[in-house]
């Protein structure tokens, strides 16, 4: 695999780690700044696996695009000569599983299905 554009850190993400090392992030941001960096550790992880993987193809991670006033991310974007692959890449904690188009936290917990999720 050859990498087009690399993986990096979000601008918020950035800003959080700059914010923790100043200030005592309320329990709210501090939830959120976790997000970020376990989102981002989950990117790097997926980005090590790909660009282990043997194959022909290029890799583009983190593209930002607009659509109809609406702001988007595709995390990972792999283009060989006959498919291109679209990642949307999560990092949680525990077991999830799905039902039918649901997506659960054991034992029975709701939560919002990334596949699912739809542009306007």
């Amino acid at each position: 695999m050859r990498v087009i554009k690399r993986c990096k850190k979000s601008r918020e993400l950035v800003l959080f780690e700059l914010l923790k090392d100043r200030k005592e992030l309320t329990t709210r941001e501090n939830h959120f700044y976790d997000n970020l960096k376990k989102g981002y550790e989950g990117e790097m992880q997926f980005s090590k696996l790909i660009e282990q993987s043997e194959g022909n193809g290029l890799v583009l991670y983190d593209l930002l695009f607009e659509s109809k006033q609406t702001t988007f991310q595709i995390d990972s974007l792999i283009v060989t000569a006959s498919k291109i692959y679209l990642f949307e890449v999560k990092n949680y904690n525990g077991e999830y599983y799905f039902e039918g188009e649901k997506f659960y936290k054991k034992p029975r917990f709701e939560v919002v299905n990334p596949a699912s999720v739809k542009q306007n």
